[in-house]
């Protein structure tokens, strides 16, 4: 008979303290599991929504203006026909250190043109890196321009200027297809006539010049911080600013839910220490003539503490793994009232981290009951048959 089959026997036999005790565990880290894998899913939601907000940083001129306006001659601080950014400006922007966390680089130049005898706004743009900057941009009926003489219209501009799909407008001369008109935004975009950036360029006089960079940063390289001062030290003729504001209350959010799960985490813990423990102790107060016939037969000190520390050990790994799927299972059933249409963020090393964390602390909490266990007299233990 091994000591692994003794403890084995001794957790069947005592159901119900067994039960109590893999119960406490189980529920510590069912809860450390659940706290753990919200806030990593709550975090993921929060980078994805990051990335569809669009650009998150914006690079513009340096100027004295503080605004940014589609819907005015000023843009960004600088008249439309003054010098602005150029193109040049892009080359330096994808080699900066960081660039590999630089997901969409996305140039524009706005200018005033005449369309149908209106005064109206044109943005040239990267059609490809623009719709999958702004993802929010759904053209109706229609498709984004795919070459030099072809515009979409935003929900406001088409209405304006009376624009249908198929429509060929002039614009100081020269002639442009509408293949698209854009969804209301309910933002500046509704305003815009969009084209090809060369086409524009052309069109306004002001080739190889740019109003604004728009700039996507993904979330999981380096910091849009340590991002921004790169593109700062790339373009020290320009003003490169971030857009926090759609999300920073997400992520601030996010972050108050880490620092309560921490406290949480803390206390379980605690209580799971404490839990094992007392039970702990109560079964060797209760197994004091059995650990005396023990002794008496010939096992030593030292197999009488393993044997504890090992009903413990045994107790933990299960309580980790049932923990571990319990833990997952309140994750599906809270995330959605939390953050509604994120994935559950599977993380494997966290059940093992789940069962080796319970067996641990059930070892650590136990070895002094076991110790004393070791250490009573099997004269004394035997006094009571």
């Amino acid at each position: 008979m091994t000591l692994s089959s003794i403890a084995l026997a001794n957790l069947r036999r005592r159901k119900a303290r067994a039960t109590f005790l893999i119960a406490g565990l189980l529920i510590g880290v069912a809860t450390v599991v659940a706290l753990v894998t919200l806030a990593r899913s709550m975090a993921g939601e929060a980078r994805t929504n990051l990335q569809s907000y669009g650009a998150n940083i914006v690079i513009q001129p340096k100027g004295n203006d503080v605004s940014l306006s589609y819907g005015g001659i000023d843009v960004g601080g600088v008249n439309v026909g003054e010098q602005g950014l150029d193109e040049a400006d892009l080359a330096r922007v994808r080699s900066i250190p960081a660039r590999a966390s630089v997901s969409v680089v996305a140039p524009e130049l706005v200018g005033a043109v005449q369309v149908k005898g209106r005064r109206a706004l044109l943005m040239g743009v990267d059609p490809v890196a623009q719709f999958k900057l702004k993802r929010w941009w759904t053209v109706d009926a229609g498709r984004p321009p795919q070459n030099d003489h072809e515009f979409v219209a935003g929900a406001k501009a088409a209405s304006v200027l009376d624009l249908q799909m198929g429509d060929y407008v002039r614009i100081e001369g020269k002639r442009f297809t509408l293949t698209g008109i854009l969804r209301p935004t309910g933002a500046q975009d509704d305003d815009l006539l969009i084209a090809d950036l060369a086409a524009v360029q052309d069109l306004l006089d002001r080739r190889g010049e740019l109003t604004l960079i728009e700039v996507a940063a993904a979330y999981s390289g380096a910091s849009v911080d340590q991002i921004v001062r790169q593109l700062s030290a790339a373009l020290p003729g320009a003003e490169v600013s971030t857009v926090r504001e759609a999300v920073q209350s997400r992520l601030h959010a996010v972050d108050e839910f880490k620092g309560f799960s921490l406290a949480i985490v803390g206390i379980v813990v605690g209580i799971e220490v404490l839990v094992v423990f007392l039970t702990m102790m109560g079964s060797v107060s209760e197994r004091t003539t059995e650990i005396g016939v023990f002794r008496a037969i010939g096992f030593r000190r030292t197999q009488i503490t393993r044997l504890v520390l090992l009903e413990a050990v045994v107790a933990g790994v299960i309580a980790g793994v049932l923990g571990y799927v319990a833990g997952m299972a309140v994750t599906y059933a809270v995330l959605p009232a939390l953050a509604e249409g994120a994935p559950v963020a599977w993380m494997p090393l966290l059940g093992v981290a789940a069962v080796a964390a319970a067996a641990l602390i059930g070892a650590l909490a136990a070895l002094y009951p076991a110790l004393r266990a070791g250490k009573l007299d099997p004269t004394e233990a035997l006094r009571a048959l």
